[in-house]
Parts: C-alpha cells; structure tokens; sequence
C-alpha cells in the first residue's frame, strides 16, 4: 500500500469514530498542555530572578564575614573570626582594578518624622550605592564620602518620603531614627522590589551610624565594584590577599556575581525541570489512553482485518494501518495541547501581569517529540496483535 493510501485510509478511520479518537487524543493534549504551561511559568520565574541579580550589574564581588568552606583544620582551632570594618572597605577601595565599594549594614528602626512614625528598612552605606548598586537619586543627593567623620544625614526611599512627607518635599527636614536625629538630603528615584526587598521603603543613613544605631562590631559584607576590563579572577585573588594580610588569615568569603548567577541558574533549572516532569506524567496517563483505545480497537475491527488480508493485504500493512493511526492521534494530541497550553499561558500573561511567564521553547518541542514516540510505542502492540491475525479466523467473527 502506497504511503498516501495508508495516511488516507488511517484517517478515515480516526475520523469515521470521532468520539473515540478525541478521548484517546485528550489525555495528550491535557499532558501537553500542563508541560507547556507549568514550564512557562517555571522559565519566567528563572529569568525574572536572574534579571534581578542582575539589576546590580555583573561586575561585582562580595566579601562576607566568616569563612564559609572548611580550612582543613579542626573548627575548634579557630574559635574567632575578626569581623569586616570600614577600614576594610577603605583599603578595597584603593586596590588598582577597584572602581568603587560599599560597605553594608542592614537593619530595621523606627523612623519619626513630625507626628508620624513608622518601622522600615534601614540601610547603612556608603557614598558609592549610585554608582555600585545603579540606584539614582530623584531629588536632592546622595550621602556624601565623610565616612572618616559621618554626618548624621539621611536619603529616604520614595515610598518612605511619601508617607512620612506626603506632598511635602523631605529635603532638609529632621528625622528621628532610634534615638538621633538625621537631616535628610536626598530621594531615591522609584525602583520596586528587588529579590523581595522593597527598595522604595528604605532609609539609607551612613554605615558608621548603622554600626552605632543597631550596635554591631562589623558590617555585613563588603561589595566591590571593578573594572569590566579585568578578569574576575584576578580580582578575587587581589582581594583575597589584601584581607588575607590584614585579618591574619582567610575568616571571609568572598562570593562573586558569577558564582551567584551559576548556582541560581542550576536551582531554577532544576525547579523548571521538576515541574516538567509533573506535567510529563499527563503525558504517561496519555500513552496509557492510546494503548487501550488502540487495543480495543483491534478487538472492535477484526472482521475489517480479516477482510484486508483477504483481499491480499500483508502483515506490514497492517501493521503500517494500526501504527499510523496511532502516531496520527499523538501527533493530533500533540498540536492541539501545544496550542491550548499557549493560548492557556496568553491568558495568564494578559490577566496577571504580575506573573512572569515564558514559554520555554525547548521543553514544549521535547513534550511534543515525546508524545510522537509515545503514539508510536503505544501502537505498536496493537498493530502487532492485528497483523498477526489470520484471515480465515478472522472473516469467521463477521
């Protein structure tokens, strides 16, 4: 039997018993569909987080208290770990590929402005955050570079000015954080949420005042801007040394853009590859549908068998028959989850803005050459049992 003969006759049999054909495809399509847009949204999840990391820009380094890998030695030995100072952070600063660094406290303070208070996220800083963390300034400035003798100045978030100043322009006017007063010389411009920290509800006040206000010996981490023609592996090894020399020995760890973005993008990858495999056991149910439709309708056809091979159609041809509708039901499956689970993922995108979706290209092709190879295995089976059929026995059921 030639090929169009073959696709013909299979397609006049999938569509001479439409509610058949359409239950056994639907499994797939809803398999499908769920792989399509269970992976469109763990995709715009990973892109959105990497997108934040790298709000920062990919030039930078942090060095964090502690020692975060074993030194080969008994814990015990090393009992101390001398804490990051401002000092740090001004010796960073002068190393050649450094262009910027910002020393960082974080906390959380009631703030009084006039009759109003509220608690809110307090940053302590350096004069580099514009530079370093791509922050702008609305109105006003930024801290200045006083860190030797810091002023007790503050710039607030837009969010923050606008409750606490409403229409009012903050600029000059005094704040009390915890038991000192700050003067505030700057607004931020507008930024979001960044990794779950609302940028906007933030007050920056100088890292030596943090120190002071939430009484901590040493900051939190130390980021480091530098300079995009050098590699960052030699600035690791120029950090490491610098610290090294001035702490005794290495009790920091040093945590770079890169190193970050890597082990994100593996934990999203993975996230995106589970809620592939959730979607993946749709389709397992879909191939268990095809096999038993297809199977049945062996049962149902056996007279139609038996007349083919009676007027001299051979084993192949029927198993040719029986396969190919089979792989044209997965194939039908297979489109149409394809299509549901993107117009599924449109209306997602439309009415929640908020989600960040993205079709992932590569796993809806892998879900749709995975359903083609399921309507093939889940066919063969049947189409063996129909060829093996003998005429004679066959043509008796009529």
């Amino acid at each position: 039997m030639r090929i169009p003969d073959l696709l013909h006759f299979s397609y006049g049999s999938i569509v001479s018993h439409k509610l058949r054909s359409s239950l056994t495809a639907l499994g797939l399509v809803i398999g499908i569909a769920a792989v399509v847009i269970l992976t469109s949204i763990g995709r715009g999840v990973h892109t959105f987080v990497l997108a934040e990391f790298t709000q920062f820009g990919t030039h930078l380094l942090s060095v964090n208290p502690g020692k975060k890998s074993t030194f080969g030695i008994s814990g015990a030995t090393i009992s101390t770990v001398r804490p990051l100072s401002l000092d740090d952070a001004a010796a960073l600063r002068k190393l050649p590929p450094v262009l910027a660094v910002v020393p960082v406290v974080q906390g959380n303070a009631r703030v009084e402005a006039g009759s109003k208070q509220r608690r809110t996220n307090v940053l302590g800083v350096g004069s580099a955050v514009p530079e370093v963390w791509r922050l702008k300034v609305a109105t006003g400035r930024f801290l200045p570079d006083d860190e030797g003798n810091p002023r007790a100045l503050a710039v607030l978030g837009d969010k923050l000015a606008q409750e606490l100043f409403g229409a009012a322009g903050p600029q000059g006017q005094r704040i009390r954080i915890g038991t000192d007063r700050y003067r505030v010389i700057g607004v931020m411009r507008k930024k979001g949420q960044m990794l779950g920290f609302d940028m906007d509800d933030t007050l920056y006040i100088p890292a030596a005042k943090a120190l002071e206000l939430f009484d901590r010996e040493g900051l939190m981490e130390i980021d480091v801007l530098y300079k995009s023609s050098v590699s960052v592996a030699s600035v690791q090894r120029a950090v490491k040394k610098l610290m090294t020399a001035r702490h005794g020995f290495e009790d920091f760890t040093i945590i770079t853009q890169n190193q970050m973005l890597e082990t994100m993008d593996s934990v999203l990858s993975i996230l995106t590859l589970g809620v592939a495999a959730l979607g993946g056991i749709s389709l397992l149910v879909g191939s268990v549908g095809i096999l038993t439709i297809m199977t049945i309708a062996v049962s149902e056809r056996i007279s139609e068998i038996g007349l083919l091979r009676a007027v001299g159609a051979e084993r192949r041809v029927i198993f040719r028959l029986f396969l190919s509708e089979a792989l044209a039901l997965s194939v039908a499956g297979g489109l149409a989850g394809v299509l549901a689970g993107i117009l599924v993922i449109e209306a997602i995108d439309y009415a929640l803005p908020a989600l960040p979706v993205e079709l992932a290209w590569g796993y809806i092709l892998s879900a749709f050459a995975v359903s083609v190879l399921i309507g093939i295995a889940a066919g063969v089976a049947p189409a063996i049992k129909a060829s093996r059929l003998e005429p004679l026995e066959a043509l008796r059921t009529e």
